[in-house]
């Protein structure tokens, strides 16, 4: 039995812990949508985390679907994400990027010249955050997407090994490529939606094609040991539909990812958001397929993150929400403090508030004695 508040060794990176702080959209970028000091502030409070995986970062114009969100494509934005990493490091902690490309869910109002977003098909499907008719920032249906031709496959391959590159410039110890929640890897993946009949569709083969040269094309760059990848298996966000092959495909790519000594494959469990749910039972036939890091996310708390760990069904919890609300959550977990309950008011957009305001649970032990020391002074 291993704590998961021990240290791990995630491919010659030492992890101080193996608690994970997921992904998550903040939408709290600067204008151009450049990372700033509040989030490398963000950043640096939860880097008690063995690994923090950062929110999902475009891979280029084309691959935004949500306006605000903190891309990794330009000289400026790489610069900012350098404040982030630094300020990460500063405290001990490792960090990678998460590499996204949204694919069909996005907007006209933020593609470049109106141009419809791209996919593996030409099926509508999700939402998007772009601008309305008024011109103001809104929720609004995904546009009509237009299928990517063989030729720009590879050229997105080559954005993905690009962004893993800036990525590197920009201080992060990884990437993450973003192969879930119908995003633009999984349109290709999914048996049902992809209908194309080239060298990227059809097949499990050649559905899952796109994703592994992606992959490839990072690690040619940066290193097998500084790639991972996350997926959602048996995923319906953004009107994704179910299909036979799900297990075949994806016990497919657990034995092709298994053979590409990555840094880690991290699954995801939608059930916790309302989605179809990952089967406990599939987890552990992955687990069975795939020898290498195996990351989890799927509303763990304590408890469940360590049995599964000492099962040896996973080696690195994933938290998410509770991240947001406690910055220091790996010291609260491990001292059973309470925790503060997160804000989903405050999740997307904003500013400080509800973002970089919450307290450590010393920061509230330090306030809570002054106040009663002025108190009994009164």
């Amino acid at each position: 039995m291993t704590s998961i508040f021990a240290p791990y060794d995630l491919q010659d990176i030492r992890l101080n812990n193996r608690v994970v702080m997921a992904p998550m959209t903040r939408s709290r970028a600067s204008e151009h949508d450049v990372p700033n000091e509040l989030g490398a502030l963000y950043y640096r409070q939860r880097a008690s985390a063995g690994l923090i995986i950062s929110e999902g970062s475009p891979i280029s114009r084309e691959g935004q679907g949500y306006l605000f969100n903190p891309g990794i494509f330009s000289p400026d934005q790489i610069a900012g994400w350098k404040k982030a990493t630094d300020a990460v490091h500063e405290r001990g902690g490792k960090i990678f990027c998460q590499t996204w490309h949204v694919g069909r869910v996005s907007h006209t109002s933020i593609q470049q010249n109106g141009a419809a977003p791209i996919s593996s098909t030409t099926t509508q499907g999700g939402m998007a955050f772009g601008y309305n008719e008024d011109g103001m920032p809104d929720m609004l249906a995904a546009s009509k997407p237009r299928a990517a031709t063989t030729e720009e496959c590879g050229r997105l391959v080559r954005d993905f090994a690009q962004a893993a590159v800036n990525a590197r410039q920009a201080g992060f110890d990884g990437v993450e490529l973003h192969g879930a929640n119908g995003y633009l890897l999984e349109q290709f993946i999914n048996g049902a939606l992809n209908d194309r009949d080239d060298a990227y569709g059809g097949s499990r083969e050649k559905r899952c094609r796109l994703l592994l040269e992606s992959i490839d094309a990072s690690v040619a760059l940066i290193g097998a040991h500084r790639v991972g990848v996350r997926l959602t298996p048996y995923a319906t966000l953004f009107d994704m539909p179910l299909y036979d092959d799900i297990e075949g495909t994806y016990l497919y790519l657990a034995e092709e990812l298994g053979k590409r000594g990555l840094a880690y494959v991290h699954l995801m469990d939608q059930g916790a958001q309302g989605q179809n749910p990952l089967p406990r039972d599939f987890l552990r036939r992955f687990r069975e397929a795939y020898t290498g890091t195996l990351l989890f996310a799927g509303n763990l708390d304590r408890e469940e993150a360590q049995r599964l760990v000492d099962e040896g069904t996973i080696d690195l919890p994933v938290f998410g929400r509770p991240f947001t609300s406690n910055p220091d959550l790996v010291e609260r977990m491990e001292n059973d403090w309470p925790l503060t309950p997160f804000d989903p008011d405050t999740f997307y957009g904003g500013d400080a508030r509800g973002y970089v305001d919450f307290p450590t649970y010393q920061e509230e032990q330090t306030r809570k004695a002054r106040e009663k020391m002025l108190a009994d002074r009164a």
